[in-house]
């Protein structure tokens, strides 16, 4: 996620001119990092392919999932936000640390077709209840409390917390499943039991008048208002084909980087004979090396526009992809912490460019979630897709199709996007600074 901010490098001009954080702000500061580090912190996440493998599900089973999980996040998506409008940030943070403690713990129960499908169920059921309220709780409570201008730095500062304790913790996880097998969802549930004790000792902040009414007008009203801004986006995304051909070209990043670290990243290890114990060290290097390529897009260079970069490292990541399977295990690893970089500058690009092409006065939420739906659209059908590869044992395959596909969907797209109406016509020399925060690792 980015967020553009004019003429500043990090927080150093707010800090000076901003009134000092009270001590209830430093609470919200505090108990918010500890939440967002213990939410996110899936320690499952090298190892599930695998972990569900040994329980007898097979690929077809497992993509499947997959894919229903994409798609349930898409559905999910669509109502939490009038369900936060109605009960409150703090309270919707407390019932998706609830649902997402229970989620760890179903396959540990039942470690079983039936189990694993209503663990990424609940999944995609406890992210979407806190995606958006962990952001706006943050956000009201330090405007409540007169620091609202520190609030760009409390959350990057918990995205950079969660993404640490990932890198030190995943490798550990082959280690610790040697000792007790399902270790990995027991952690996992812990540290989501942990973000709950956060949620619950989260200080209720006050809100303004303006926001008691808002909120007032949203609970009695919240059916028509969602109903109005839906259909707003949609006419917005029909009326602006820019807009929409920047969302196409975005979905192959998305999926690319979805399927290879979240569904592929194990297969691709254990199909090079990379032991399972070295999946967390692997998938920590990804992390690294992605969120260095995210915090610094100006390396890129001005040569290109971004919408010819965003293309270009498209390209870069599907061929990163097919060149693993010509390569050994250290040909592999190292592909796939490009694959990882790569992916670390895509993101704040086409973020950009589809928050820049969004019409002024459009509900940007609403459209930056009709994105997100896409894309997790297509990712239900690739997901479904690769299942039946690897099922047939064709993940070479796989690999060499979804490079193939990809370079005729962007040479296809830039011939469009160059004729495309409402497409700039000159970028300005100088551009707002981007916040950036980074998203590995997470499902």
């Amino acid at each position: 996620m980015i967020r553009p901010f004019s003429g500043l490098r990090g927080s150093r001009g707010p800090r000076a001119a901003g009134a000092p954080l009270t001590p209830r702000a430093r609470r919200i500061i505090r108990l918010n990092n500890g939440f967002q580090l213990l939410f996110n912190l899936l320690w499952w996440m090298p190892v599930f392919y695998a972990y569900q493998r040994e329980a007898g599900l097979s690929d077809g089973q497992i993509f499947g999932i997959q894919s229903i999980y994409y798609v349930a996040f898409c559905l999910f998506e669509i109502p939490t936000g009038m369900v936060a409008d109605r009960i409150g940030a703090r309270n919707c943070l407390r019932a998706g640390a609830v649902v997402m403690t229970a989620a760890n713990l179903a396959p540990v129960l039942a470690p079983s077709y039936t189990g694993f499908l209503v663990h990424f169920l609940a999944i995609a059921a406890g992210r979407s209840l806190t995606s958006g309220a962990a952001s706006a709780y943050l956000y009201d409570g330090l405007a409540a409390e007169g620091a609202g201008e520190h609030y760009l730095k409390a959350e990057g500062q918990a995205r950079a917390l969660g993404l640490a304790a990932k890198v030190l913790c995943w490798p550990l996880v082959g280690p610790l499943m040697a000792v007790a097998h399902p270790t990995p969802y027991v952690l996992s549930a812990a540290s989501a039991a942990g973000s709950l004790v956060c949620a619950m000792v989260l200080p209720r902040h006050a809100a303004t008048g303006h926001d008691r009414r808002e909120r007032t007008t949203k609970t009695s009203r919240g059916g028509l208002t969602f109903l109005r801004d839906a259909t707003t986006a949609l006419r917005c995304v029909c009326a602006t084909p820019w807009l929409a051909l920047l969302m196409v070209q975005g979905v192959a990043v998305f999926t690319l980087s979805r399927i290879c670290q979240v569904n592929l990243f194990q297969p691709v290890l254990l199909d090079h004979g990379i032991p399972e114990g070295s999946h967390g060290g692997v998938l920590a290097a990804m992390t690294v090396a992605e969120a260095v390529a995210s915090a610094r897009p100006q390396w890129l260079g001005s040569r290109l526009s971004p919408v010819a970069w965003v293309s270009l490292l498209s390209l870069a990541m599907a061929a990163a992809l097919a060149g693993s399977t010509l390569g050994g295990p250290w040909t592999v690893i190292a592909l796939l912490c490009v694959f990882a970089a790569v992916t670390g500058f895509a993101y704040p690009l086409q973020r950009k460019l589809v928050n820049d092409a969004i019409p002024a006065g459009a509900p940007r939420a609403t459209l930056l979630s009709v994105e997100s739906i896409v894309d997790r659209a297509v990712c239900a059908l690739a997901a479904v897709a690769a299942g039946a590869y690897l099922s047939a044992g064709r993940l070479d395959a796989l690999l060499w199709h979804s490079a193939v596909v990809t370079g005729v969907v962007m040479l296809v797209l830039q011939l469009i996007l160059r004729r495309a109406p409402g497409r700039p016509r000159k970028r300005p020399k100088e551009e707002p600074a981007l916040e950036l925060v980074t998203t590995a690792g997470n499902p």
